[in-house]
């Protein structure tokens, strides 16, 4: 039987929640947002629309007679407070540098997020983990975001891999529905934001980082 080390080329990795504690930073720098148009929003609702279903909050907003130009300056605004949050720093998550120093020469790696370029150079102007990495593609690198398969389609593409030989490491519903539409197997490790998600399709469910090393084989 192959095991888990042998079994794949590439260990592709989501960013935030995954790698850095920064899904709460952005959740909060959206119920600050919305507020200021009395729009109430709770981490269940963020949950289900943003990490569940790959949409947004803001739609919310539409729904309580917020204009389209107003929702644009609320993302502006969002855009600005969430750099300011970021500033204040950034926690890189139990057991990622001890896995990305045990994968290094054993499997090739990438990141693979939904973040805008310019927010994660600022959260990694602050980790040190990008030289890990191969390369990263973030939003505006495709066309369609999670749980859309391209993202991961793109990334084996670009690796001249086979997706099935590409692993994925998620922590919400929409990327491991978008590493599944690519062919890939997953790896969830929820968030206190997502821990509620059905995960029934991943290859298996962490508690931790911490985990992944020895469940590879290389730890």
């Amino acid at each position: 039987m192959t095991s888990m080390k042998d079994r794949y080329d590439a260990i592709l990795f989501d960013n935030d929640g995954v790698l850095v504690d920064t899904e709460p930073l952005f959740l909060q720098a959206t119920q600050e947002q919305l507020a200021t148009v009395g729009v109430e929003i709770h981490a269940a609702d963020y949950h289900e629309i943003s990490m569940r279903r790959g949409g947004t909050v803001f739609d919310l907003a539409t729904e309580q007679g917020i204009s389209d130009e107003q929702i644009l300056e609320l993302r502006a605004r969002r855009a600005i407070r969430y750099s300011e949050l970021i500033a204040e720093g950034v926690r890189v998550l139990d057991g990622v540098v001890d896995t990305l120093d045990a994968l290094v020469g054993v499997h090739r790696t990438a990141i693979v997020t939904s973040s805008d370029r310019e927010h994660f150079d600022e959260i990694h102007s602050q980790t040190g983990l990008v030289g890990y990495f191969e390369f990263v593609l973030a939003e505006g690198d495709y066309v369609h975001h999670k749980p859309h398969p391209e993202p991961y389609q793109k990334a084996a593409t670009r690796m001249g891999l086979d997706p099935a030989r590409c692993l994925v490491i998620e922590d919400t519903e929409r990327g491991l529905l978008s590493a599944i539409g690519a062919g890939m197997e997953c790896i969830v490790i929820p968030n206190a934001l997502s821990d509620t998600g059905d995960f029934g399709g991943a290859r298996a469910q962490l508690d931790s980082m911490v985990e992944l090393p020895g469940l590879l084989g290389i730890g």
